[in-house]
């Protein structure tokens, strides 16, 4: 006589919380048909209330308002979402990067071109002859500034020493119309230029001074595109299944519950972020040694290396080096008559003095150098800004994108129903992923397009090194870091620079010093990987055990 309302009891107390409210009535599924509608689903096959959730493979099965297929087609589009994020967070650091690269390129570029202007505009006057027979001399000097600057092959010092060799050689000749020179002489000439210093010092001084600002200037302005180049890559990557399903779990399984109002629990989001972005999170150590290295540079460029000054008045110096030719041109010519024999005497007619040198004009340099401190200024604060950029972007997706809860809401949804969330939030990067209780990271196998993009930051990185103390490294022998697998901590301040041996007076093909590493990025990947090897090892041996025992 019991047995019928101790049943019908029994039943009313399983269905009543499975629906995760204190009614017994099936709840609508109105917000999530609305929801996926506008998600550009068909709403065909949507339940109008609450079903029974056993074939559900992702979120809890309990009743839910979704069907296999509005669980798989929920998983795709948080997939889609998630990649969006990461591309959108990454946009906004190219953005950064890329003006920062246009300022100061302008600012450059706008130096180098008004000290040429204004090497055309006084030359003339200033030399007559000497400049007017002599115009492409000075064009290839600017055109091959400009090649350099733009990253070709070029020996920045063997295309000063060229310059100044060709300029002497038709300068003497145009200062000695008398003579018959010929191109032997001129060699004979050029071999004794380093002991008779016919321009003065100003060769010697300018190389030294054009070399670094022309280094740092390029290596500053190739690190904003490297920068760039990395973030666009990295935001590329696709995310694994085990992330979908985590993404998926976080942002669409509460408005399969019934819970459409309900924010994840912040640390929750968190721990999934950070399981996704596991690998981009590695990057952070060499990002940051990027971002101290430009700051770096940037100090030299508007300091010791003084960009603003020595880019801008290179048509000074040169103005100087042909005075000094011409004051001193009867002692320079003596000492190479004396080294070279006296040359015959032409047939031509002589050119008078005054058609070789009419009269001085002074040049005046226009000093852009509050435009570069401001320029730096900038940069500098941007750079500064970006250098956590790897690691604080799980908590800025949750907190912008995700919009979780506050950490202290103990009203949140917890990836199973609404309440607190108790574990812990895990650390960042690869290795700290192995016990994330949110998604399953296998930490053996790094992501090789992340890692590559950590081998190229490191690379940069090396080369602002060394152009943070003026040694340019695609002119370096860097085969005995290339042959190993690289040096230091990616020389955060001018390490690198002093392990390299500098041979300008060589041209080589463009090569990158790759810095060693010290127990991070790819080193600390592969040895990690070790595992693996053993268990394929032991795998191998049972085999072979196996196959013995058939026998």
């Amino acid at each position: 006589m019991r047995v019928f309302p101790w049943g019908f009891w029994l039943l009313c107390v399983a269905s009543a919380p499975a629906r995760g409210d204190s009614g017994s009535k099936a709840r609508s599924c109105a917000e999530v048909r609305q929801l996926y509608g506008a998600k550009g689903f068909s709403l065909s096959g949507v339940p109008q209330a609450e079903i029974s959730g056993e074939h559900l493979r992702i979120c809890p099965q309990g009743y839910t308002c979704c069907t296999s297929e509005m669980e798989e087609n929920f998983a795709n589009k948080s997939r889609s979402e998630f990649e969006a994020m990461m591309k959108e967070a990454g946009r906004s650091v190219q953005a950064t990067l890329t003006a920062q690269h246009r300022s100061f390129d302008s600012y450059f570029q706008d130096l180098l071109n008004k000290s040429e202007k204004a090497l055309y505009d006084a030359f003339p006057s200033m030399y007559g002859e000497l400049y007017t027979q002599n115009v492409k001399v000075f064009k290839d000097l600017y055109s091959e500034l400009r090649r350099y600057y733009r990253s070709s092959n070029i020996n920045l010092e063997e295309a000063l020493n060229e310059f100044w060799t060709r300029l002497l050689e038709r300068l003497f000749k145009l200062l000695n119309p008398q003579y018959h020179i010929t191109d032997e002489y001129l060699d004979c000439m050029v071999k004794h230029a380093e002991q008779h210093r016919p321009f003065g010092e100003v060769p010697r001084d300018l190389k030294v001074k054009a070399t670094r600002a022309f280094i740092a200037a390029r290596s500053y302005a190739q690190g904003f595109l490297v920068g760039s180049d990395v973030v666009k890559k990295v935001s590329q990557v696709s995310v694994s299944h085990e992330c979908t399903r985590a993404i998926m779990k976080l942002m669409y399984c509460p408005h399969c519950r019934g819970m459409s109002s309900v924010k994840p629990c912040n640390n929750y989001c968190l721990n999934v972020v950070k399981g996704c972005l596991a690998n981009q999170a590695d990057l952070s150590t060499e990002w940051k040694y990027l971002m101290d290295s430009l700051i770096g540079v940037a100090d030299r460029i508007d300091g010791p290396y003084n960009v603003d000054t020595v880019i801008g008045t290179i048509h000074m110096r040169i103005a100087e080096a042909i005075s000094n030719l011409q004051e001193n041109k009867d002692s320079i010519t003596s000492k190479v008559f004396q080294g070279c024999g006296n040359p015959k005497i032409s047939t031509k007619g002589s050119s008078s003095e005054d058609k070789k040198r009419r009269g001085k004009v002074t040049l005046e340099a226009k000093s852009s150098a509050p435009a570069l401190e401001m320029l730096v200024l900038d940069a500098k604060g941007n750079l500064t800004a970006l250098k956590t950029y790897w690691i604080t972007l799980p908590s800025s997706l949750c907190s912008k994108k995700v919009m979780a809860s506050s950490a202290s809401d103990d009203k949140c949804w917890n990836g199973m129903t609404k309440g607190s969330y108790l574990p812990e939030v895990m650390g960042d990067g690869l290795a700290n992923q192995i016990n994330n209780p949110e998604v399953e990271v296998d930490i053996t196998k790094p992501d090789m397009t992340i890692r590559q993009q950590i081998m190229q930051l490191k690379i940069m990185t090396n080369r602002l090194g060394n152009a943070n103390i003026g040694n340019d490294v695609d002119f370096q022998d860097t085969s005995d870091d290339m042959s190993g697998s690289g040096s230091g901590d990616s020389c955060p301040d001018d390490v690198c620079g002093k392990r390299l041996s500098k041979s300008p007076s060589t041209r080589q093909p463009e090569t990158h010093a790759i810095p060693k590493q010290s127990g991070h990025g790819v080193n600390g990947a592969s040895s990690r990987s070790l595992p693996s090897a053993s268990l394929l090892l032991f795998l191998l041996v049972a085999v072979i055990a196996a196959q013995h025992l058939w026998r």
